[in-house]
């Protein structure tokens, strides 16, 4: 992973890189460079604004532009990136992620950069380095030779802030959690399996101070998880649920994190079609991004204790798996019927909703990339929230916007219930009509929330892989999203 560092001068003309990041806004007359560029016209002979309108830059938010220093600097190459209109305060601080991302992704395969983007303090300082560091990212793993998109070796963040070697640290460790994420969704089914997956959650999770703790399909199928093993029952890979925990002597909250970890999913005997299939290696986006979280959290030392379950299955047709008409038991003791054996990550989230129930958390929030109907409602970018409770809704979506993180809060709709009634069991596991798919989905999930529990359910079908372009600090792929978002509720329940 690329390195970062804080500097903390305040002549960026003068300092010693290979690249200078600055940023510039639109105006009507033009770009005008943003905090952090002063001094670099006059360094450059008064051309700087005549150079970027010559090259047709406007300052728009994501635009960017190499311009040859030719000595004029002590870095031979200025980088300058888009932020869009200047505000009437603070710089917003996904702004300057995004920018810092822009920047980075521009930049690969350079040694040294360095960003001298607006970070006034602490938050925004952090805020730049993050996004250069997610900016940076890159999946090289199967690639022979030389990696094509070799990320710059060394950051180096400009800020004189208070605080501001604090707020990098804080940048560091969750960039390296979001990319652990990244990895994860990126790496392709055929090395990354229940069992695999468990293990490697057991490996980083023990190092970064995590107690771990593995059930296989034996001890869950006695135990009675029944949907976990009715998902994976008819793959050759047997389903794992992971439990992850971490504990502070000073907390005074308990959080728990629930993620779908369906490390391929075909659809079972309700076999999905080709185009929807291809990309499914992401359905474990949720589980991993709960064990990103719970490792961030571990190594931030953050004063809460959180609790994670990853419930890993690998949904697939054979002569073993389970059949649409299915009936099986939950551990929360429901039978479910199976309509659909393509509506699997709320079957194997009950199991782990229930089971952390039973740590008696002040909340339990589960995360998947549930649904199709997500995208169709929200797209591609944009997360939907729901919950038992309003105002545990809105705090979800409000956290996820300060980490930078689409969401968006979704009601859940109580005459939607009854589809899901089953002639032979308690609940079936979906409505018959197929409008408002995210709704019905998360209503079958708050059945199995013990009363006076609160929950909150993320469905981020969409926003876990980008399958465009990259844009930012997202790049294509895996995109770890809704770490930061979990990383951020934990940070708000330690007080």
């Amino acid at each position: 992973m690329t390195t970062v560092r804080l500097n903390s001068t305040d002549n960026a003309v003068s300092f010693d890189t290979d690249a200078l990041v600055v940023g510039v806004h639109s105006s009507p007359d033009g770009p005008v460079p943003a905090p952090g560029a002063e001094g670099l016209d006059d360094a450059l002979g008064g051309r700087l604004a005549a150079t970027l309108d010559a090259m047709g830059v406007k300052g728009k938010a994501g635009e960017i532009a190499k311009v040859p220093t030719f000595g004029a600097l002590s870095a031979p190459l200025l980088v300058v990136v888009g932020l869009g209109d200047a505000p009437e305060g603070d710089h917003d601080p996904e702004a300057l992620r995004r920018a810092a991302g822009v920047a980075t992704r521009a930049l690969a395969g350079t040694a040294r950069a360095a960003l001298a983007l607006p970070a006034a303090d602490a938050g925004r300082t952090g805020a730049v380095a993050l996004g250069a560091l997610l900016g940076a990212y890159s999946f090289d793993r199967y690639r022979t030779g030389d990696a094509p998109t070799a990320p710059v070796g060394e950051l180096t963040v400009l800020s004189r802030a208070e605080g501001a070697q604090a707020a990098v640290d804080r940048a560091v460790t969750v960039a390296e959690s979001v990319s652990l994420v990244r990895d994860l969704v990126n790496t392709p089914p055929s090395d990354l399996w229940p069992a695999r997956f468990a293990e490697i959650a057991q490996e980083t999770g023990s190092e970064a101070g995590l107690s771990v703790e593995v059930l296989d399909e034996k001890e869950l199928k006695e135990a009675g998880f029944g949907g976990i093993v009715a998902v994976g029952q008819g793959s050759a890979n047997p389903p794992r649920l992971v439990r992850l925990a971490y504990s502070h002597p000073e907390a005074t909250k308990r959080v728990a994190f629930v993620g779908k970890g369906i490390t391929f999913d075909s659809g079972g005997l309700s076999l999905k079609p080709t185009s929807s299939m291809d990309w499914m290696k992401s359905d474990m986006g949720g589980a991993g991004a709960v064990f990103g979280a719970l490792v961030a959290i571990a190594r931030l030392g953050l004063k809460v204790n959180a609790v994670g379950y990853l419930c890993l299955a690998e949904n697939m047709p054979s002569g073993t798996a389970q059949r649409p008409s299915d009936v099986f038991t939950s551990y929360a003791g429901k039978t479910v019927e199976v309509l659909d054996t393509d509506a699997e990550g709320r079957l194997v989230l009950i199991d782990g909703i229930a089971r952390a129930a039973e740590d008696e958390p002040d909340l339990i929030v589960d995360v998947a990339t549930l649904t199709g109907a997500q995208i169709v409602a929200l797209g591609w970018r944009t997360a939907g929230v729901m919950a038992n409770d309003d105002a545990l809704r809105e705090t979800v979506v409000e956290v996820a916007g300060e980490q930078g993180e689409a969401a968006w809060g979704m009601p859940l709709p109580e005459e939607l219930r009854k589809g899901l009634d089953s002639p032979v069991a308690d609940i079936a596991n979906l409505h018959p009509e197929r409008f408002g798919g995210m709704l019905t989905a998360a209503i079958f999930l708050r059945e199995f929330v013990p009363a006076g529990v609160s929950w909150a359910h993320i469905d981020m079908a969409g926003p876990a892989f980008n399958k465009g372009e990259p844009h930012g600090y997202t790049p294509k792929g895996g995109t770890g999203a809704i770490t930061r978002t979990l990383v951020g509720i934990a940070e708000r329940y330690a007080g």
